[in-house]
């Protein structure tokens, strides 16, 4: 019989700290989706001059060959989206270090099924446009990514009350998503490398971990001090890495790495309860998701559809094509038969109050790539190239069908999982963890 467990709840403490996370998420998901509406809204009435003359407009000033005039629209996705890969460079040191993913056999599962969701529609991309121009190939990484919030925004307009264990499993994949998003970004849209860039970068990187850790006690006691010494330096790293050929974004993983993860004595000594990652990860999410990733998506998701003719001709171009198949059909594929794969290989079984259709349920909400795909096909095609169009309008499309299909499976699961949210409830020999939860220290909770 199997000693393996698939979709384990683990801790209560960890589950809290998911649903805390999850449901901040889930109120950047509405405010992404209000500016996306917002975005297609002006781009396709009138309004239409006013708006793409706003995203193309310039600010800044080039210093020799030193590049900081941008126009509104990559001020957005090469500015704010690094404070978007800041906040998943923290989430991903965290989970290394102390976090799920530090144990390899608990992380083994959503490496493994964040792979398989990334692989499979990476292949049918690209065997859709195997006719295509080298240019079309080159989107295939556009249908790579899971957007967390929107998957959580639509778990709370359905009323989906995901149990323990697949909030864990949701938002372990999407961090591990967000790191193969970071490694192709890095390796594949990397231009005109300079290297002396990024070797004057190591300075002020130097000096951020520096300060960073004989800081820690000033930056938990007194807040705005992280936003008036931090931030300045991180602005320089930014504008080093812009500069060197590197996309700009990956700084904000860079530096996040920099950020210390577990207690110490100087975080003791402020009286945190959290390492300075974790008080920084909950200072910079309502930032990124109030402001900065709906800013983007204001910038990138606004497209001249051209009507209903102008959409079928759009979504009929093998670009758009391997997109909507890729999001849809290939990243429900790849995450459930890559976690499946690994159940059988390790002859463990799922949890008993999970079952495969919920999994592929998940899946399915997986396909929703907004952020990072546009951000993608933007670095693939260019912004305001028929490619860059196409893709747009195939990501957002990919996006709405599969959050229909998740909420379809999962919303026909809900009576069963208001059941185990009761259950997860449920203390009674009253120590103050869940009877179904494992304690802290790892042990198995007292059962009733």
């Amino acid at each position: 019989m199997s000693t393996h467990t698939t979709l384990a709840r683990g801790s209560h403490r960890e589950s809290q700290r998911i649903t805390d996370i999850l449901r901040k998420e889930s109120v950047g998901g509405f405010i992404l989706l209000g500016a996306t509406v917002l975005a297609l809204i002006l781009a396709n009435t009138p309004a239409q001059d006013f708006y793409f003359g706003l995203r193309d407009t310039y600010l800044g000033k080039d210093i020799g060959d030193f590049h900081l005039k941008l126009s509104l629209g990559h001020w957005a996705a090469d500015g704010l989206l690094a404070v978007f890969f800041f906040l998943a460079g923290l989430e991903l040191k965290k989970e290394f270090v102390v976090g799920d993913l530090r144990n390899p056999g608990n992380a083994l599962v959503p490496v493994v099924a964040a792979a398989g969701g990334v692989a499979v529609p990476a292949l049918i991309y690209t065997l859709i446009n195997l006719n295509s121009s080298a240019e079309a190939l080159g989107g295939w990484a556009i249908p790579a990514a899971t957007d967390i919030a929107f998957a959580v925004a639509v778990l709370a307009v359905i009323g989906t009350h995901l149990p323990a264990a697949l909030r864990t499993f949701l938002l372990t994949l999407a961090v591990v998503d967000d790191l193969i998003a970071i490694v192709i970004i890095a390796l594949f849209y990397t231009t005109e490398l300079k290297v002396h860039y990024l070797l004057w970068a190591l300075i002020p990187l130097i000096l951020y971990a520096v300060v960073a850790r004989l800081g820690e006690k000033l930056f938990h006691l007194k807040p705005s001090a992280a936003w008036f010494i931090l931030l300045p330096i991180g602005a320089v790293v930014w504008a080093l890495f812009l500069n060197s050929g590197i996309h700009a974004t990956i700084a904000g993983v860079v530096l996040a790495f920099l950020v210390p993860v577990r207690m110490n004595n100087r975080a003791k000594q402020a009286n945190a309860e959290h390492g300075l990652a974790e008080v920084m990860e909950h200072r910079v999410r309502p930032f990124s998701a109030g402001f900065c990733v709906p800013v983007f998506a204001f910038f990138s998701a606004g497209v001249a559809i051209g009507g209903f003719s102008g959409f079928t001709q759009a979504v009929s171009q093998p670009i758009a094509l391997g997109i909507i198949v890729a999001l849809v059909g290939g990243k429900m594929l790849g995450i459930t038969g890559a976690t499946w794969l690994v159940t059988r290989l390790r002859q463990a079984n799922l949890d008993s109050d999970i079952k495969w259709i919920d999994v592929i349920g998940l899946a399915a909400l997986g396909g929703i790539g907004f952020t990072v795909s546009l951000l993608i096909a933007e670095l693939s095609f260019g912004i305001g190239s028929d490619y860059n169009d196409y893709a747009k309008i195939a990501v957002l499309t990919a996006s709405v069908l599969a959050a229909c299909v998740g909420s379809l499976i999962l919303g026909s699961r809900n009576k069963h999982f208001k059941q185990l949210a009761e259950k997860e409830t449920e203390d009674l020999n009253d120590d103050g963890v869940p009877d179904v939860f494992t304690d802290d220290t790892g042990k198995a909770a007292p059962t009733r």
